[in-house]
């Protein structure tokens, strides 16, 4: 929701920190899969879009931030129900990895562009299993209105779910997910979405640097069944 009085709502500062550290920020340092000097099949990009939410209540607010994800329709011929971020491939019109994400998250969720503030852009990431380049924009839902995101294409979208940071940074909702070729990674349960893979490995590493991730070493593991 808006700020005070009508006002856009400020991101916090854990958020704004973070957006001033990417311009520094080696890929390495964020993920180990960085694209081949050739280049991936294609490029693509995703919106890591926050917003605040009912319960927001100052700069430093995890408890009413929250962050949009997506549960993938279940009739796509890959990654069916999985969850993701708004996004897709990048089209000879889009004029940058903004456009793209942007583009992508106006058609699937019905985002309006004109109350997002871009913060900036992770390191590109490439996905070996599809051979796609993929930068995650960082960016900042000032003004988010009530049920606005929906699933608009219904081919490539089941549903939105909008977690709160709170409970994405509480150890006890944390768990490891470990995949039948051997992919161990992090993962949540967000209401009855098994947040994992991709997505998941991205959340984990923004709010790492954001420097509000908890230690959670005894968390435990689940086996994957897909």
């Amino acid at each position: 929701m808006s700020g005070d009085h009508g006002r856009p709502a400020a991101p916090p500062t854990w958020l704004t920190d973070l957006a001033a550290l990417l311009p520094t920020l080696p890929g390495e340092r964020f993920s180990r899969f960085l694209p081949p000097p050739e280049g991936g099949r294609r490029h693509s990009a995703v919106l890591v879009l926050f917003a605040p939410g009912a319960a927001s209540q100052g700069e430093d607010d995890t408890a009413g931030t929250t962050v949009v994800i997506t549960e993938r329709a279940h009739s796509m011929r890959s990654h069916a129900g999985q969850p993701a971020f708004p996004g897709g491939g990048t089209e000879p019109s889009d004029d940058d990895a903004t456009a793209t994400a942007l583009r992508e998250a106006e058609e699937e969720v019905g985002l309006d562009p004109a109350t997002v503030d871009v913060l900036g852009h992770l390191p590109t990431l490439h996905i070996p299993v599809s051979g796609y380049d993929v930068t995650p924009v960082l960016a900042w839902w000032r003004e988010p209105e009530p049920s606005a995101l929906w699933a608009k294409d219904e081919r490539e979208v089941a549903r939105v779910v909008q977690p709160a940071v709170r409970d994405l940074t509480d150890p006890a909702q944390r768990f490891w997910v470990h995949h039948p070729s051997g992919f161990v990674g992090p993962a949540w349960e967000v209401e009855g979405l098994l947040v994992w893979g991709f997505t998941a490995g991205i959340l984990d590493r923004v709010l790492d640097l954001a420097g509000i991730a908890p230690a959670w070493p005894d968390a435990p593991t689940r086996e994957l069944r897909l």
